[in-house]
């Protein structure tokens, strides 16, 4: 029996491990191939593929937990479903271009686009994405 118990809490392990690696990688992939040149001469595009490489998830989302969101990453999922859209590669496009030209502080008129922070090599979501961010208990 107790050894019966650990198979399955192995297994739920196994399970929530592989979802949670596995959320939204598209979404990713597409950022990276329209964004990360890891291959540039020019500084911008090479300290951008540094932080992303640096930050990883935290592109959008900030701390340990997924469900906190930078400011990038807002802005992505109110366009994103990541159920219905994960194989929409042209839906996903769409929104990364359309989120590069929201402002990267939605109250401040003149705080830059998310456009031009990774023009000039800096992540979207700010250096806070480079931050853990405090536990919201989740």
């Amino acid at each position: 029996m107790k050894n019966l118990c650990l198979l399955a809490l192995s297994c739920f392990v196994v399970l929530a491990v592989v979802q949670s690696a596995h959320a939204i990688p598209a979404f990713n992939k597409e950022f990276e191939n329209k964004y990360v040149k890891k291959e540039s001469t020019n500084d911008s595009e090479k300290a951008l593929a540094a932080a992303v490489a640096k930050v990883k998830c935290n592109v959008c989302h900030m701390g340990k937990t997924k469900k906190v969101r930078n400011e990038y990453g807002k802005a992505l999922d109110e366009l994103l479903d990541k159920k219905t859209d994960i194989k929409d590669i042209p839906k996903i496009q769409a929104a990364l271009e359309k989120v590069a030209g929201m402002k990267s502080n939605p109250n401040d008129p003149s705080s830059p686009t998310f456009g031009e922070l990774l023009e000039q090599g800096k992540l979207p979501g700010g250096e806070e994405s480079a931050a853990p961010a405090a536990s919201d208990g989740e």
